[in-house]
C-alpha cells in the first residue's frame, strides 16, 4: 500500500475497479521476490515507481479469499509522482477506473472488512512513527 504526505497529513492510495476499492497489488511472477513484485505492480498499476519503505519490510496478509488468493501488502511512501493508470497489456485499457489519495476515515468508508485489516495495520504503523 502506498502512503503519500499532503499538508502534513497521511492519505492513502486506493484504486477503484468496478466498484470495489483496494490498495494496488498484484501477482508475484516466477522468480520474483515478493517485495519486488509490490514494486512492480505499484509501477504498472499507477505509474509510481519512487517508493520508500520506511517502515522496513514488514508486511500484511489477508485472509484467503476469491478461490483461495492471499494478498500479501508492504507499507510504502510515495513522495513525488503523478499517478497514471496506465492501460494493460492484457485488457488494453487500465485495470482500474479511478483512483483517489484518502484520509484513513476516508479510506476506511470505502474499503471491505478484509482489506479494512490493511488498513488499520498500516494506520498503526502510520501513527507509532
Amino acid at each position: 500500500m502506498v502512503v503519500r504526505r499532503f499538508d502534513r497529513a497521511w492519505r492513502f492510495l486506493l484504486l477503484r475497479s468496478f466498484q470495489y476499492w483496494d490498495f494496488p497489488k498484484g501477482g508475484v511472477e516466477p522468480g520474483e521476490a515478493p517485495l519486488a513484485a509490490a514494486v512492480r505492480e505499484t509501477h504498472e498499476e499507477a505509474g509510481l515507481s519512487e517508493l520508500t519503505f520506511h517502515w522496513g519490510e514488514a508486511y500484511i496478509e489477508t485472509e484467503p479469499y476469491s478461490r483461495g488468493k492471499i494478498a500479501r501488502y508492504y507499507l510504502a511512501e510515495s513522495p513525488a509522482g503523478e499517478v497514471i493508470l496506465h492501460p494493460s497489456p492484457v485488457l488494453g485499457r487500465p485495470e482500474h477506473d479511478e483512483f483517489r489519495w484518502l484520509s484513513e476515515g476516508a479510506a476506511r468508508k470505502l474499503l471491505v472488512p478484509r482489506v479494512r485489516r490493511v488498513l488499520d495495520w498500516a494506520h498503526d504503523k502510520l501513527t507509532a512513527a
